[in-house]
């Protein structure tokens, strides 16, 4: 029997692998992994103004999340500059006026460090609700304007010969971007949460070229990772966060031996 605390972390880190792992397959078809991680680096603003403020953390990074990767969109599809330029800049400016807030008020926030560097085993009932909330929201989000995602992911300019709102359906997808980064935060932290948005498509690309077995791979990814980086927590007393995201490491290395052996013996038989 699970104690409370395991099961919490257990049904978080299902629920973010769940989120992550399907955004993960717009996320790498759309080229978005740096506005991962510039979105999540930017968030500690948004988390220390929460900290500082007396407000939970995530509701304040939530909103900050949202406002950055609004921003850079806009400004990416207005073609103003490039978006890694954008994300950039907010990248380096979240994380330096998170700093500089932390730094106005002196004490030690242990949920801000938690935040940081990802606790899934201190996560409560309200968080769960919360992230359940978000995770409902972002995967409504995505079976109603799948289609559409796709054929922007892999067309942009045929979507919008075909009428499609490219505009609105992009800026739709950094929200939804944003809001997934704010539950990977809530699994493996600020640091490594770009990771959950990644590594599960990354995987799938390299063990199948079709994207609804890349969709699928992505998802067993996701939720492989989250259940067994939490198993290694327990009996092997390392931080989750990081063991979450070296099992999904490991998953991606194994797809690059997949691939390679895979070739080679396709040349083998060819040849012979």
């Amino acid at each position: 029997m699970l104690y409370g605390f395991m099961q919490r972390a257990l049904m978080a880190a299902v629920m973010a692998g769940l989120l992550c792992s399907i955004l993960s397959f717009f996320v790498v078809s759309n080229r978005l992994s740096f506005m991962g991680a510039g979105v999540s680096h930017s968030m500690l603003g948004g988390l220390a103004m929460g900290a500082l403020a007396g407000v939970n953390p995530l509701y304040t990074g939530g909103v900050f999340a949202v406002v950055v990767s609004l921003l850079v969109g806009y400004i990416t599809k207005q073609g103003k500059m490039q978006a890694d330029t954008v994300t950039g800049v907010f990248f380096a400016g979240g994380m330096a006026l998170g700093v500089t807030l932390i730094s106005l008020k002196e004490g030690y926030y242990p949920e801000l460090f938690s935040l940081l560097f990802g606790n899934v085993l201190t996560v409560s009932y309200n968080d769960l609700y919360f992230l359940g909330g978000v995770m409902t929201g972002v995967l409504l989000f995505i079976v109603f304007f799948f289609k559409e995602l796709l054929a922007v992911s892999f067309d942009e300019e045929l979507a919008r010969a075909n009428g499609l709102p490219v505009k609105q359906i992009y800026l739709g997808l950094m929200v939804a971007l944003a809001l997934s980064v704010l539950a990977s935060v809530m699994v493996v932290g600020v640091v490594l949460s770009s990771a959950l948005l990644v590594i599960p498509a990354a995987a799938g690309y390299r063990f199948s070229q079709n994207y609804k077995g890349m969709l699928a791979i992505s998802v067993v990814v996701g939720l492989f990772s989250g259940v067994s980086g939490l198993l290694f927590t327990l009996y092997c007393d390392i931080p989750s966060g990081a063991a979450i995201v070296l099992c999904a490491t490991v998953i991606f290395f194994i797809s690059l031996f997949y691939k390679q052996v895979k070739n080679y013996v396709f040349r083998r038989f060819a040849s012979g």
